[in-house]
């Protein structure tokens, strides 16, 4: 009842700020309680308030954070949604980081990916309104990749990758270097199944935006380099390598390097043979087709280091049908692709004559339609002896098939306990009193063995304590900035007359303009233009 009187106080009232402020303050004091019921009611009467009143509840930011350690899951939810609405240019790089460092303490695969949506969902709300640094915005997606390799929301990351390569022009260079590292250093495992996405994104943001590569020829190599990858991915790979190929090529020939072209061609096609093995049919096709146009340019070129051996009076160079194909190459992937907005299939024209009820092939006849539904239905009902013994013994293999390893079944055992022990609504066994025994077999403290954990030790350096992210370097820079406009603000203060302290002072500036500036612009402008 106190909690509806609250809510009803602050929406009936929305322009009295006393008032408002001081339903927040009880609210906050139901939160502070141990009663875990009256704490989550707390913050779902701050979510109702926050609606039409943001910015008296933002005041109270570090009670939302703290509730993320509430060992009531269904505590720590609520204080999330509240995050969403509570963000802004300013604390946007504070809160994150945050978030990050709880993934990183938090157990069970369900609440990290809850956190993991929430850290994208906050950056990605309004367009990118909150995000003033892209670059930090990017780092950041690497390390959510990093930190939870098994989440199940990887296509979204990759999603988040490809739109701010193409929507911010300005990080592109650093975009393709950052995926670069990506390719480079994921670890393929077999919790990364929805992570591969990620993959997808990066091979096509390297080779879409080659021009930006600080090394082609290194990123080349690691698209060649042999991985066990699902077909859809390897189809990127290989489309994104013929990108690469071309832009090195075209880089040979403006420097006449007849030799690297040749020795590019003998690389690419080498590596180029296990795509040529996919089980996937469509990265067979998308090989074979790139095998072929560059073995037409190898034949060019040996046809031309053919007849330099036998005339050395000719001078080296580059034959001009070879120079055409590297051109042609080049020209397949001329122009920006840029994203079409939801509503630009609207804004198409439709063609004269062009009527789309219209049937394409004339419908079948109806007793056609009946027949071939009847015998469909008699083939299923009418099944051979023999049919039926094959049946059978199928489904023995797969009920064989699904029999697990006692490892296999050792490791579903382990990963129930671990979920039930995170459900806050699964009743746990009380203790045994082993281990009171086993704290007791030390009369003195002083005999209790104590063992340094070296910390030079490969595999451990990560558990160092006060290690930075890299991420973390530009909440630093935005702090450093902010704190020394507070110092100008606080020298100008000091300057004012005595006079003016027997003034009223209205603060007629509104709060953005302590909001750190964007220094990167998005690009929302991309839909198709009127047909």
């Amino acid at each position: 009842t106190v909690i509806a009187v609250l809510i009803s106080i602050s929406s009936g009232m929305p322009n009295h700020s006393a008032s408002i402020q001081l339903c927040v303050q009880k609210l906050r004091i139901l939160i502070e309680d141990s009663d875990q019921n009256l704490k989550y009611l707390g913050l779902l009467a701050m979510s109702k308030i926050l609606k039409t009143h943001p910015k008296s509840v933002q005041a109270h930011k570090d009670l939302i954070l703290a509730c993320l350690d509430d060992k009531d899951e269904s505590i720590r939810l609520r204080a999330l949604d509240l995050l969403y609405g509570m963000v802004s240019k300013k604390n946007l790089m504070e809160i994150v980081k945050r978030l990050l460092g709880h993934m990183e303490r938090a157990e069970g695969s369900a609440y990290r990916d809850e956190l993991l949506y929430k850290v994208i969902e906050i950056c990605a709300q309004s367009s990118y309104l909150y995000v003033t640094n892209f670059e930090w915005y990017l780092t950041v997606l690497v390390e959510l990749i990093q930190l939870e390799a098994g989440s199940r929301h990887g296509r979204l990351i990759a999603e988040q990758l490809l739109d701010v390569a193409i929507r911010v022009p300005v990080v592109r260079q650093f975009a393709v270097n950052e995926m670069t590292n990506l390719l480079d250093t994921f670890t393929v495992s077999a919790q990364s199944n929805s992570m591969y996405e990620v993959l997808y994104a990066a091979a096509w943001i390297v080779g879409e935006f080659a021009g930006e590569l600080e090394d082609a020829e290194k990123t080349l190599n690691i698209l060649l380099r042999p991985r066990l990858l699902p077909g859809h991915i390897q189809g990127v790979y290989v489309q994104n390598v013929i990108k690469l190929f071309a832009r090195l090529a075209t880089t040979c020939l403006e420097l006449q390097d007849l030799p690297g072209l040749v020795t590019l061609c003998d690389h690419v096609l080498d590596k180029l043979q296990h795509f040529n093995g996919s089980s996937d049919i469509e990265v067979q096709e998308r090989a074979n087709s790139a095998c072929m146009l560059i073995e037409m340019l190898r034949n060019q070129l040996s046809m031309s280091a053919d007849a330099m051996a036998m005339d050395t009076t000719t001078e080296g160079g580059i034959p001009p049908l070879a120079i055409e194909i590297v051109q042609e190459m080049t020209l397949l992937f001329t122009g920006e692709l840029i994203p079409v907005a939801p509503k630009a299939q609207r804004k198409v024209p439709l063609p004269d004559g062009l009527d789309l009820d219209e049937w394409i092939n004339a419908p079948p006849p109806e007793d056609a339609a009946s027949n071939s539904s009847s015998e469909h239905d008699k083939d299923e009902l009418f099944v051979s002896a023999s049919q039926a013994a094959s049946g059978a013994d199928g489904g023995e293999k797969r009920r064989q098939s699904l029999e697990l390893t006692p490892e296999q079944l050792e490791r579903q055992r382990m990963a129930r306990l671990i979920e039930q022990s995170n459900n806050p609504h699964y009743l746990k066994s009380t203790p045994t009193a082993s281990g009171a025994s086993n704290a007791d077999q030390y009369d003195n403290i002083d005999d209790i063995p104590i063992t340094e954990l070296p910390l030079d030790m490969e595999g451990v350096a990560a558990l160092r304590v006060g290690i930075t992210k890299r991420s973390d370097k530009y909440l630093q820079e935005q702090q450093a900035a902010q704190g020394g406009k507070d110092g100008k603000k606080k020298h100008k203060k000091g300057k004012k007359s005595k006079k003016a302290k027997n003034k009223v002072a209205y603060n007629s500036s509104s709060e953005s303009e302590g909001e750190p500036k964007p220094l990167h612009i998005v690009n929302t402008t991309l839909d198709m233009p009127e047909g």
